[in-house]
């Protein structure tokens, strides 16, 4: 398949959203994934300017045909949330009609959010989405959000905010569950074939690394076993 993947890792305030002090701030990776024979593309996480990021698709002559979310937060998705609010698909949609994909747990979080509802799609764990003739897994991670997702496709890991390469999202804002979060990186680390992880946000000095570096190096994976996550990170 990577012959025909289109992948671009993109950061908020330089990439794209220039100028955005919010956007250079907050350092997230926006991600655009296709299939360079069929020209068909999703966003993933779509926030701060999605007019830029679909300019950039029109540029690289691809047709975007969803958006991935992998989790409720205004800095991926966009609207209102603990008094500030930011643009994201709710201004993507204005502009091109696509369904917006979402974890069925999670569902609810990014519909009071955005705003947006009829636009949402849900899936279970598991489920596979295909973009043109690349299929991509929609992992169910729980910990940061209820229904916070990664995304598995030829051998990258596009994991949001449940894993780093340094350090996992936090757990202490509404609907973070720090047991939960346990769960998902002990899944997340036996993933099998050593794919490439593509964080949510910059908070590291490599964008990417595999999975063996992640595990080997970010403290996050040291606790053995629940008890020793608990002793160090509550829950």
């Amino acid at each position: 398949m990577s012959d025909r993947l289109y992948f671009r890792q993109l950061l908020s305030g330089r990439d794209f959203a220039r100028g955005d002090q919010a956007a250079t701030q907050m350092r997230n990776f926006a991600y655009l994934i296709g299939d360079t024979e069929t020209r068909e593309a999703v966003l993933v996480d779509p926030a701060y300017a999605a007019g830029d990021l679909l300019d950039t698709l029109e540029a690289d002559g691809m047709r975007p045909v969803g958006v991935l979310a992998t989790h409720h937060h205004p800095d991926h998705v966009g609207g209102e949330m603990m008094g500030f609010s930011l643009p994201g698909v709710t201004q993507l949609l204005e502009r091109v009609q696509v369904p917006v994909h979402v974890n069925s747990d999670e569902h609810e979080w990014v519909r009071r959010t955005t705003g947006i509802d009829s636009e949402l799609v849900s899936h279970d764990h598991d489920e596979v989405l295909e973009v043109g003739a690349v299929p991509i897994r929609l992992l169910h991670t729980p910990g940061h959000t209820p229904g916070s997702q990664c995304f598995l496709l030829d051998g990258k890991l596009v994991a949001g905010d449940t894993l780093f390469l340094d350090g996992c999202g936090r757990t202490d804002f509404p609907g973070g569950d720090a047991e939960a979060m346990y769960h998902s990186l002990r899944s997340l680390a036996d993933l099998e074939g050593d794919p490439m992880v593509y964080p949510g946000h910059l908070y590291s000095e490599d964008s990417s690394a595999t999975l063996t570096q992640v595990r080997q190096n970010n403290f996050v994976f040291r606790p053995r076993n629940l008890q020793e996550w608990r002793t160090m990170f509550g829950g």
